[in-house]
């Protein structure tokens, strides 16, 4: 006779196979533990002189890359606080669009000091709320570094925009920061709005084109598509543009009909009556003035043989995105089926032609004026990797263009804001009372993540350089950060070659980057610090999900 025991506690209340996991030692450090691993892996791709990741997601796509919101967007984190953190990268980068890996990295490095605090007695309540006080006051802090005079800014100005985009770029593609800032300053320029503060990212376009190098890359006022146009018309200047979403083809009937023919003469009048009827709809297309037909679908022989008769130009766009981009850069209105455009349908361009980049066809559709106007960085490089790397230092450059068309206050980067506020924090903390001025304390420690890190992605010893830092803002020089271009002098590590003033080396950071990502970074941590228990339900069944096929996608 087998001896079965009632299930009690807890496990009498829930179904049977859920996990409970509760405790100091088991949720609270297992988390911690979690977030560290996450964070360890973002810090070594911190800065200028971040290591690259190789990320093998579950579809077998390579990426090859320092930017850490596509690293932890690859990833597939399973564990649930680690989740959190991966969230605030996310919040971070859709937000800015420059930052996740600063909110990833600080949020584990708060949680890592909170374990040694939570080691030595204290309970997380009392860590919550001295984390809660140091990031308000950090916030305080972090406005009274903003540069003097950086809140007026005319973001069509080059060099001041070139100014606040540098650093941004530079943490994706260091020493090619200049070129490609240049590059990007100059499409956004192109397509800023007369209220900058309706600047939209999705008029930045990028083309990328294997071949050739940096030093190849260009800005086209206007779209550039892949591809070939469809006739052997391939250039048009000063034109009026029709699009067809559907197709530039005969349409057939919607209903199955049945023709009876008699006679041979009967059949080639039926030829006849569809050749006449298509000539006669491209012909009005013609009449109307247009001058290029844009398709969304399949272009017919016998219709591109009418367009070439009429002199028309034809494109194919079978991307509804792109189709749909197409017409705001024209001012085009997409028409359903092939018939004749009203004269408010159609759309202007100045140029299009098709043009031969690095062995690649494209057609460059140039827009001067007249719709929403769209910039397109071309850019080159010898690998898919190189170039979908250059992409994301492009979106960077351009999200950071958009957040400085809302706020342009500037702030001393290169670690410079981050040891000032570590400095003035721990001073802070001497000032309180209570158990939370331990916690005020490792808030402030964290922020010397940033010049370690730093430092250490540099080959650089980072005690060497926090000490030299702490000594040179205590004596009021506020503005000192870490120049790793520097060369070292003979008699010390950190003379000037390291130790500089940022606004020698002009290096700034925007203000609400920094100020979003302390701020997600200090919530995320408090989230995970304020979990005491994990309840997890047994698993939904039906048949174990089998490995899929390279390729395929999980739904």
């Amino acid at each position: 006779m087998g001896f079965s025991m009632e299930p009690y506690g807890i496990q009498s209340m829930l179904k049977e196979g859920h996990k409970h996991i509760s405790g100091l030692d088991e949720a609270v450090l297992k988390n911690i533990d979690a977030c560290k691993q996450l964070s360890t892996i973002t810090r070594t791709s911190l800065g200028p002189e971040g290591m690259n990741k190789m990320v093998i997601n579950h579809l077998d796509k390579l990426f090859v890359t320092n930017d850490a919101a596509t690293i932890v967007n690859e990833l597939e984190v399973q564990h649930p606080a680690a989740k959190i953190l991966v969230l605030a990268g996310k919040t971070q980068q859709e937000e800015i669009g420059d930052g996740a890996n600063l909110t990833v990295s600080f949020s584990g490095e708060l949680l890592q000091n909170a374990e040694e605090l939570i080691r030595t007695g204290l309970h997380p309540s009392e860590i919550i709320s001295g984390y809660t006080k140091a990031s308000t006051k950090a916030l305080e802090v972090l406005e009274e570094l903003v540069e003097k005079g950086s809140e007026n800014m005319d973001v069509r100005d080059k060099e001041q925009v070139v100014t606040r985009m540098k650093a941004a770029v530079a943490s994706k593609q260091h020493g090619q920061e200049d070129i490609l800032s240049s590059l990007i300053a100059d499409a956004c320029i192109q397509v800023c709005p007369k209220n900058p503060a309706n600047f939209d990212v999705d008029n930045v376009r990028v083309a990328k084109l294997a071949g050739g190098g940096l030093h190849n890359c260009t800005v086209v006022r206007g779209m550039v598509l892949k591809g070939d146009a469809v006739g052997s018309i391939k250039h048009m200047e000063k034109a009026k543009v029709a699009v067809f979403a559907s197709g530039v083809d005969t349409s057939a009937t919607e209903t199955k009909g049945t023709v009876l023919i008699h006679s041979a003469e009967q059949l080639e009048n039926y030829a006849k009556t569809e050749e006449a009827k298509v000539e006669e709809l491209i012909k009005a297309v013609a009449d109307s003035g247009a001058k290029v037909i844009v398709s969304g679908g399949a272009v017919g022989e016998m219709a591109l043989h009418f367009c070439e008769r009429y002199q028309l130009m034809v494109l194919k766009i079978s991307s509804k995105f792109e189709l749909r981009r197409f017409c705001r850069t024209t001012g085009t209105a997409a028409l359903l089926k092939l018939s004749q455009p009203k004269p408010d349908d159609l759309g202007f361009i100045d140029s299009v032609s098709v043009e031969e980049i690095g062995g690649f066809r494209v057609t460059i559709v140039r827009s001067e004026e007249g719709g929403n106007r769209v910039a397109t960085v071309v850019l080159r490089g010898s690998t898919d990797s190189i170039l979908e790397d250059l992409e994301r230092a492009v979106d960077d450059g351009v999200n950071t263009y958009k957040a400085m068309c809302r706020d342009s206050r500037m702030v001393p980067g290169a670690a410079a804001t981050e040891i000032e506020l570590a400095r003035i924090l721990k001073e802070f903390s001497y000032k309180e009372t209570g158990l939370d001025q331990y916690a005020i304390a490792k808030f402030a420690e964290s922020f010397e993540m940033v010049p370690r890190t730093l430092a250490e992605n540099a080959g650089l010893n980072p005690m060497d350089i926090i000490s030299k830092l702490y000594e040179k803002h205590a004596s009021g020089n506020t503005k000192v950060g870490i120049d790793l271009r520097g060369d070292d002098s003979e008699d010390g590590v950190c003379e000037d070659g390291v130790c500089k003033d940022v606004s020698t080396m002009n290096i700034w950071d925007l203000y609400v980057t920094k100020f979003s990502a302390l701020k997600y970074a200090a919530d995320a941590a408090c989230t995970v610090l304020r979990v005491d228990q994990i309840i997890m339900s047994k698993p939904a069944g039906g048949p174990a999900r089998r490995d899929q096929p390279a390729g395929m996608d999980e739904d």
